[in-house]
């Protein structure tokens, strides 16, 4: 027992990223958007974030730079990056109708190739990797709570030992989930989702709605490519190291029935799962099993929930559907 606590304690810097990809992803597809071009959005959210903190640290020097500041310009700089990619993603598949598939998977292309280009350009401006100071990293790294409370038995680091992201990622799942819950703009997006022709018979405009949720949506996901970096990576741009953190994110949305609050306790057992290998250990168990594990738990819960036919378990009605007026 000592050891599954100390793995899920450790699974909280790996479940950050994965709870914002996932919680980004919902409310797109919640719109009825299917982007599969998280990855992409995620690794254009990491160089980009990175970017931002260490042209604020040139700026301002080394000993001048304040980490919050650092932190508030990643993460503006991650999300932005992430909204003009949702942007692209909309209006190729919202109002030129092209094939969401197709788009997202160009879309997952198209972000990993700017990402990579972008990095590499900065690494030969430096002259050197792309990073920040030990300063800026701690800032990145650091835990709010008291050490007192980390102390407590078994869920004092699980609970109270996580960097400040993993809170605020909760932070926007409870706004998110009370979003679709508790407001009327909420009840209009998953209506969009659901049945566009409807909503668009109800005066509510589809496209406004679906280029919103996309473009904020992919700025969320963003958001957990610069926090993998800035955290997992160490403030240290190296490509390959998001490499599947996206396409996770995307597995993560089924196993969590495009529930916001459901990404919260999913991303730590996907994290945990990402990480098994290095605490538990399995005589004759290959370390490249281990990495499958969250995809076949996804598969094992999507054959659950089509069994028993829960409506409310499933996908939005018009997921991965463009809405033709003319056929209303």
């Amino acid at each position: 027992m000592t050891a599954i606590f100390a793995l899920i304690a450790a699974a909280g810097t790996y479940a950050t990223a994965l709870m914002f990809g996932t919680i980004g992803e919902i409310l797109t597809e919640k719109s009825g958007n299917l982007n599969l071009g998280v990855e992409g959005m995620m690794y254009m959210g990491g160089i980009f974030g990175l970017v931002t903190a260490n042209r604020y640290e040139a700026l301002v020097g080394e000993t001048g730079s304040v980490g919050f500041i650092a932190i508030l310009f990643a993460i503006l700089g991650s999300f932005a990056a992430g909204c003009i990619a949702g942007l692209i993603f909309a209006f190729i598949t919202v109002t030129l109708r092209a094939n969401q598939n197709v788009t997202g998977l160009a879309m997952t292309t198209f972000g990993t190739g700017v990402a990579k280009f972008v990095g590499e350009h900065m690494r030969n401006k430096l002259g050197g990797y792309v990073s920040v100071s030990n300063h800026l990293k701690e800032s990145f790294h650091q835990q709010i709570f008291p050490d007192f409370l980390k102390r407590i038995p078994f869920v004092g680091k699980i609970v109270f030992g996580q960097p400040h992201f993993f809170y605020l990622g909760i932070l926007v799942a409870i706004l998110l989930h009370l979003f679709f819950t508790k407001t009327k703009k909420g009840l209009y997006l998953r209506a969009v989702g659901e049945s566009p022709a409807t909503a668009d018979a109800a005066g509510i405009n589809m496209t406004r709605y679906r280029y919103l949720a996309t473009m904020i949506g992919g700025g969320i996901s963003a958001i957990g490519g610069m926090v993998y970096t800035m955290t997992t990576a160490g403030c240290v741009w190296i490509e390959g190291s998001l490499s599947g953190v996206g396409w996770l994110s995307v597995a993560l949305v089924i196993f969590c029935t495009w529930r916001p609050l459901n990404g919260i306790w999913g991303s730590m057992l996907f994290g945990s799962l990402m990480i098994m290998y290095l605490w538990i250990i399995i005589p004759f168990f290959p370390q490249e099993l281990y990495k499958i594990l969250p995809y076949v738990v996804t598969i094992v819960v999507l054959i659950i929930a089509s069994m028993k036919n829960n409506k409310e378990k499933q996908p939005p009605a018009n997921l991965g559907l463009n809405y033709f007026r003319e056929e209303r």
